[in-house]
């Protein structure tokens, strides 16, 4: 959705959104993490969702191998220190990169300074990635994406932060119509 299509959602917040909670069939697997909580599907009526999925954008396809982060978390990766690992021995860190750089891309695009990412993930991942050795063990940390948004101003919610973020929402909302 654009939420600039109508007058009344561009007074609100737009808020980027991971497009697997919105049930895109977008996960390595092909599958998706919907999200069906009542605040989400009002803010998608409201028009102020911006779905993306930076793994697509970056070019992987779906199904595509699990990925992890070796042993660490998003900012390392940006920083050339870490690489991102599939369970196949592949590595697909450039697209994980160039996936996130889109992601940001669109935040800006569409003035976004909110995101709901989902977690664990080594792209979305926000407070928790799993380990790097395919073991199920997740370690505090953030994904790539979420990461570069964080590093670029933006707040990166997770969906067990829906609280906090719906706060968020309606106190930038109200310095928007001020």
């Amino acid at each position: 959705m654009d939420p600039k299509s109508s007058s009344a959602a561009a007074e609100l917040t737009p808020l980027l959104v991971s497009a697997c909670l919105l049930g895109d069939p977008v996960r390595y697997d092909a599958g998706h993490k919907w999200l069906g909580d009542e605040r989400l599907a009002l803010w998608r009526d409201q028009g102020r969702l911006v779905p993306v999925c930076p793994e697509v954008a970056g070019g992987l396809p779906t199904p595509r191998p699990a990925a992890e982060i070796a042993g660490g978390s998003g900012a390392q990766v940006l920083a050339g220190e870490l690489r991102i690992v599939d369970i196949d021995g592949g590595d697909p860190t450039e697209a994980f990169v160039a996936g996130a750089r889109r992601a940001l891309a669109t935040a800006r695009r569409y003035h976004c300074r909110l995101a709901l990412l989902t977690d664990a993930s080594p792209s979305c991942g926000s407070t928790q990635v799993y380990d790097g050795r395919f073991s199920g063990s997740r370690l505090a940390g953030e994904g790539v994406t979420a990461a570069l948004l964080r590093d670029a101003g933006i707040e990166v919610f997770a969906p067990h932060q829906l609280e906090e973020l719906a706060r968020r929402l309606v106190e930038l909302d109200t310095d928007r119509r001020r």
